[in-house]
């Protein structure tokens, strides 16, 4: 039978580009064109292994596993509403509470709670969940992308720091954990999936060493790659910078095939030396392009084969786009797929689309899911009037909402945060933009930090004026990422009651700190052990700043009545305004406090 047949010639994703991808495709067409009976099937056999865990036996399920009962007894949760029930499995009880499978291991999130990651419980099965929806990936690049068999992809990986729970369990973010799995070691080879960078470098815990050998075997095969990527944006603008501040030891490395004494890890240096041999031709003409000013179009230049960047350029990764563009020379930005901490849940089917253009088909079998019609100006519910909730199939195109998941590890009408809007269907599965977390205001890398943690920050530095009978009458922030790395921006309007006791600039330096080490350990990570965050800056406007602000937003249609000052601005007059009433500039003197191992 020919390939091309096994695929419905009315299928929308057309026929394989090559034999191996005609099974993934066909998988494909499968699931999105039978969607509410595959999550018919997935709620069973959710429901049916799970029948006699604690949790479905609170809420009297009594072994049922169809919709209605389902929907009738189960609440609507969030993370502090599993919290206890979380905590002991940390804490070491094995007994079956959220899940009959036993939890494996917890995947941080990296939304917090009290200052933390979140825990999410996993069981070994969702690796092969994971897996498989991987394995989708490339056949449908293969799609509109030829010849990705004919050289190899550069990509910046890292694994980031673990920890174990009180109990033993290891605690630890979902890509560690799927790095360090033998679905990732032990992968069988497969010519549309090779990597410049060999696992030694990936997995090892170094940041700097890891990020350097990476980095230095994408140099030593720079005609071979095809494709450069990192998870996030932000990541792979922080390779581009750590090329920057580091061109020159990597040049003599090829140079003299002498790998830098910096690298110590053993398993790192032996298989970077089998690769490292001398080439002067390559440190010359990489010391050409890195010595100039301009590093416009530097990807290009250095990798020319490139065809597309592998990365993640929607939700907050946005503000990254023009970045990516200018290094790069316009290619195309590939955003491949869905997944979360909780769950992974689909691909985009058109990975070459705009980044303006992503959409995400959710694929029916790695959960059960649910979704709250999201209206920001309603109201909101309360318990006793839970939303009426909407199933896969039935979402409408142009709305949004909340996404809402039912897993195999135990996770019951979890509220996941993310809002996604519906722009289509293929087949009849809806397809997805990503929009935003719910209530995040400020994000650089993997961070989140919300209203709450950043009214927190600013009530805490505050307490450093107190002494010299200042305080903090106004403020407001923004993600700059016109830094690599990106750092928080808060500009604060002072009411300074004595000036001749105003704070110095030492204390307001202080303040940056004091606000940093009131940020959750995603944040404080980010800052100390992956640098993928640069210190925080205060910038004190002066005085009726926020006043001109106001002025402005009613002139632009703002109700005076109903205004109030946004805690974060994104609109470039805006900042404009603010950046012209700076009287002064801070950045926090030091790193914040952050150690891997989890608060008790």
């Amino acid at each position: 039978m020919a390939v091309d047949s096994i695929l419905s010639s009315s299928s929308p994703l057309g026929p394989p580009a090559h034999d191996k991808d005609a099974k993934a495709l066909q998988f494909i067409e499968e699931m999105t064109r039978n969607v509410d009976a595959v999550q018919e099937r997935v709620l069973s056999e959710i429901l049916s292994r799970n029948a006699e865990t604690e949790y479905l036996r609170r809420f009297k399920l009594y072994g049922a596993t169809d919709r209605d009962t389902f929907k009738s007894r189960i609440p609507i949760v969030t993370y502090e509403d599993l919290q206890p029930e979380i905590q002991r499995i940390a804490n070491g009880d094995r007994s079956p509470i959220l899940s009959a499978h036993p939890v494996s291991e917890f995947l941080t999130s990296s939304g917090t709670s009290a200052g933390e990651r979140k825990l999410m419980p996993t069981i070994h099965e969702e690796l092969d969940r994971r897996q498989q929806l991987y394995s989708l990936l490339m056949p449908v690049m293969n799609l509109y992308v030829p010849d990705l068999d004919k050289g190899k992809g550069l990509y910046f990986l890292f694994v980031k720091a673990e920890s174990k729970t009180p109990g033993g369990l290891l605690a630890r973010p979902v890509l560690t954990s799927y790095y360090k799995s033998e679905h990732f070691k032990t992968r069988p080879h497969d010519a549309f999936n090779v990597y410049t960078s060999p696992n030694e470098a990936i997995l090892c815990a170094d940041s700097f060493q890891s990020m350097y050998t990476q980095m230095l075997c994408g140099l030593i095969m720079r005609e071979e790659v095809l494709r450069v990527g990192a998870v996030f944006a932000s990541g792979l603008l922080r390779a581009i910078r750590f090329l920057q501040l580091n061109w020159k030891n990597l040049a003599n490395d090829i140079s003299t095939g002498i790998l830098n004494p910096k690298v110590t890890d053993p398993s790192v240096r032996e298989c970077v030396t089998k690769i490292l041999t001398p080439n002067p031709e390559l440190a010359e003409f990489i010391t050409k392009e890195c010595s100039e000013e301009n590093w416009e179009g530097i990807i290009t230049r250095i990798w020319p084969n490139t065809k597309y960047l592998d990365v993640i350029v929607t939700g907050a990764m946005a503000q990254y786009i023009p970045t990516l563009d200018y290094y790069s020379r316009g290619l195309p930005m590939a955003c491949t797929m869905y997944a979360s901490s909780e769950c992974y849940f689909g691909l985009n089917l058109r990975p070459m689309c705009k980044p303006s253009e992503v959409s995400y088909t959710i694929m029916p079998n790695m959960a059960y899911f649910e979704f709250m019609p999201h209206d920001p100006t309603a109201p909101p519910l309360s318990r006793d009037s839970p939303p009426r909730l909407v199933d896969l199939a039935d979402v409408e195109v142009g709305r949004e909402y909340e996404l809402v998941i039912t897993t195999y590890a135990g996770l019951c009408r979890y509220r996941v945060g993310d809002i996604l809007l519906v722009t289509g269907f293929h087949n009849s599965a809806p397809q997805f933009s990503f929009v935003r977390r719910k209530n995040v205001l400020l994000s650089i890398d993997s961070d989140k930090t919300d209203e709450a943690e950043l009214q927190k920050g600013v009530d805490n530095a505050s307490i450093l004026l107190k002494e010299f009978n200042t305080s903090v009458i106004e403020y407001t922030s923004y993600a700059d990422t016109a830094t690599i790395p990106g750092h928080y921006v808060i500009f604060w309007e002072l009411l300074v009651k004595d000036p001749s006791n105003s704070p110095t600039d030492e204390v307001l330096n202080r303040c940056c700190l004091a606000m940093e080490e009131s940020m959750n350990s995603v944040y404080r990570q980010g800052r100390v052990a992956d640098n993928s965050i640069g210190p925080l800056e205060i910038r004190v406007v002066r005085n009726g700043t926020f006043e001109e602000l106001m002025d402005y937003a009613i002139s632009r249609g703002a109700s005076i009545n109903q205004y109030k000052a946004p805690r974060c601005v994104s609109f470039s007059p805006i900042l404009e305004l603010l950046d012209a009433r700076v009287v002064s500039k801070h950045l926090s003197p030091a790193a914040p406090h952050w150690t891997p191992e989890r608060r008790r």
